[in-house]
């Protein structure tokens, strides 16, 4: 099909319907909001719509409106949404017809679904370009079973000639259930002859609803050409309407992800078994073990190893690094670092603002927030270090922590370069641990200290020699 240049189009407004109840979820949560990929699915939507210069987008709303429009005004692209309520809901045309009010008559409509999450921004593109600002374009496909769907109808057959009508299964006689090219339920057309046949609408059909699909006739009586875009990537006009499907659709959109990091050459011990719910940049040489979940932006340097059932979201892990299974990176908005050839895990915690130097290591059962720990410190097992700035070559030991909250506010820890604080110690914030110091095992310490001194805080031990435990009283 002949690409015709975005400018001579027009503005591109887009009406994404999200009315319908998804009564198939089984769910109070209204269908638009189930996740995929960790996101909603009107989600995606709104973003592709977004990503193609929309100038306005219309989410026409209906069961759960309120919660749906609260949820996606608090989304990245909610403050470009328009919304217009559908009660009740009567049909696809009655819903576009809820959004004509909030629609400019000098564009070029764009028609979504809010449940069919994964169309592509280039497919989109063709299909605008098809309509070039006068014409009905439908985008379409091809499958070999497609009960459910409304049949194409063309003026010369299946496959050929211009489309004629668009006929609903429900409506649909015997030899036009044969034909294979069904409508995905998204169409670009001119603003001006959309608002005319939407209002010539009528219910005169098995469902006793308005059909969108009907303004193709309507296209066809007043000589307006309709044309098809087809395509034959399946995934990207895949609807969700149940539980099953949602799992489906998700295993198909993470094996595409992982086939397209392995065509960079990272190695994933089993692409079935790897999420990605979010961006995830890789560097060479990168493996992924099984079973891991990746969030938000994350960026993998040259070399980086990530062990199995690891949880890493908003991230930079820098060449070398090794992580080790069942760790927990979380950066949320403050972001986590790691530093070239770190080791972190296993079953360690990452929290927002942990920022790793080089050669870090951090052990087993060891917490990190708020935290910047410089080249080669080291806390390898059982702690926590939070609102800490920890200098170069320290070691921490097992058990110990900083006491960073008052129970009104934080404070920070600052411990200096070549520190070594030994294990179940408490570092009471705001304290300084100067350099080159050492802190006994078992001290709780809320001074600061003095570069090299020698710190023991803690009770002195006594004995009792002989001493007779209590005994219980026999029962009479």
């Amino acid at each position: 099909m002949n690409q015709i240049p975005q400018d001579n189009q027009g503005p591109i407004d887009v009406v994404i319907m999200a009315a319908g109840k998804g009564t198939r979820m089984k769910s109070r949560l209204p269908k638009v909001l189930h996740r995929l990929a960790g996101r909603a699915l009107l989600a995606h939507v709104t973003d592709t719509a977004a990503r193609i210069g929309a100038r306005h987008v219309v989410v026409v709303t209906g069961h759960g409106a309120a919660e749906v429009e609260a949820a996606m005004s608090a989304s990245a692209v909610g403050a470009g949404l328009q919304f217009a309520r559908q009660e009740p809901q009567l049909g696809t045309g009655h819903a576009v017809q809820q959004a004509v009010p909030l629609l400019p008559d000098d564009g070029t409509v764009l028609v979504l679904s809010g449940d069919v999450p994964l169309i592509g921004e280039e497919t989109l593109r063709a299909l605008i370009a098809a309509s070039a600002g006068e014409r009905l374009a439908l985008l379409t496909i091809e499958f070999a079973d497609p009960s459910g769907y409304g049949r194409i109808v063309r003026a010369e057959g299946q496959g050929a000639g211009e489309v004629t009508a668009i006929v609903e299964q429900k409506d649909a006689n015997e030899a036009q259930r044969q034909i294979r090219e069904i409508y995905s339920g998204v169409m670009a057309v001119p603003a001006g002859r959309l608002k005319g046949w939407l209002a010539r609408l009528d219910n005169r059909n098995a469902q006793g609803e308005y059909y969108l699909t009907d303004i193709v006739k309507l296209a066809a009586a007043d000589g307006v050409p309709v044309v098809a875009h087809v395509i034959a990537d399946a995934l990207q006009v895949a609807g969700i309407n149940s539980p099953a499907q949602l799992a489906s659709l998700e295993r198909a959109w993470q094996l595409r992800q992982a086939d397209a990091l392995m065509s960079q050459g990272v190695r994933l011990a089993d692409p079935a078994r790897f999420d990605l719910r979010g961006t995830l940049a890789c560097e060479a040489d990168v493996e992924i073990d099984v079973n891991c979940v990746f969030e938000g932006a994350v960026y993998l340097g040259e070399g980086v190893r990530i062990g199995a059932n690891c949880v890493i979201a908003n991230a930079r892990i820098e060449a070398g690094a090794v992580i080790h299974p069942f760790t927990h990176i979380d950066g949320e908005k403050a972001g986590v670092t790691v530093g070239e050839r770190s080791l972190v895990g296993p079953f360690a915690r990452l929290r927002p603002g942990a920022q790793l130097g080089t050669e870090v290591h951090i052990g087993n059962f060891v917490e990190v927030k708020n935290s910047t720990l410089a080249d080669g410190a080291k806390a390898n097992h059982l702690a926590y270090l939070g609102d800490a700035s920890v200098g170069q070559r320290v070691n921490y030991g097992a058990g110990s922590i900083t006491a960073n909250y008052d129970g009104a506010n934080k404070h920070r820890t600052v411990i200096e370069d070549d520190v070594h604080v030994g294990s179940n110690c408490v570092l009471v914030a705001p304290v300084t641990i100067g350099a080159g110091g050492t802190i006994g095992g078992g001290s709780t310490v809320n001074k600061s200290t003095a570069p090299g001194a020698l710190t023991v805080a803690r009770g002195k031990q006594v004995s009792f020699p002989n001493w007779k435990r209590p005994q219980k009283t026999p029962k009479a």
